[in-house]
């Protein structure tokens, strides 16, 4: 067999397991109580009743630092909307976080957390940065990958308009 023919197969096998690992729309989100920079415990749960943009990341990685830039971008309807933004960064000290994040104007309601792996474990993070939009009631409306501005701006609208 040539290569290409074996790395289409593997491809098929693998992405559709990868798929499987994602949470579908109307899941709940696990819940989760990791530190923020300042030592404070925060769960997922502190913010029911909220529009959370769940971002699992690292401070290395190319693609999250652009979904930052992209975050950073709708920060007006962020605060329009009330939504909470927690990223958690999966494989960082505090020292690369604070750097990280040092300078950047960031949304009003923003936690910056670090994962001692329960995060990782709970949403079987296998793909960085995954991007996850979660109604008030902290149900999967969007769990992903990348999301560009546009497609922010469209899903916290969506999710914004859903009856409380």
């Amino acid at each position: 067999m040539n290569k290409r023919f074996l790395l289409v197969v593997l491809l098929f096998l693998v992405f559709p397991a990868v798929s499987a690992l994602a949470l579908e729309p109307g899941d709940q989100a696990p819940d989760f109580t990791l530190k923020n920079l300042e030592g404070r415990e925060v769960s997922l749960s502190d913010y029911r009743g909220r529009i959370v943009l769940l971002k699992l990341s690292t401070t290395w990685c190319p693609t999250c630092k652009q979904q930052t830039s992209d975050i950073l971008r709708v920060g007006d309807l962020l605060a329009e909307k009330d939504v909470v933004v927690l990223e958690v960064f999966v494989q960082d000290s505090e020292k690369m976080v604070r750097r990280f994040l040092k300078d950047k104007q960031l949304p009003t309601t923003f936690e910056a957390l670090l994962d001692d792996g329960r995060a990782h474990k709970a949403y079987n993070v296998y793909l960085i940065p995954r991007m996850l939009v979660l109604d008030r009631a902290h149900k999967v409306y969007h769990d992903g990958g990348q999301l560009f501005e546009k497609d922010l701006r469209r899903l916290i609208e969506e999710v914004a308009a859903q009856p409380l």
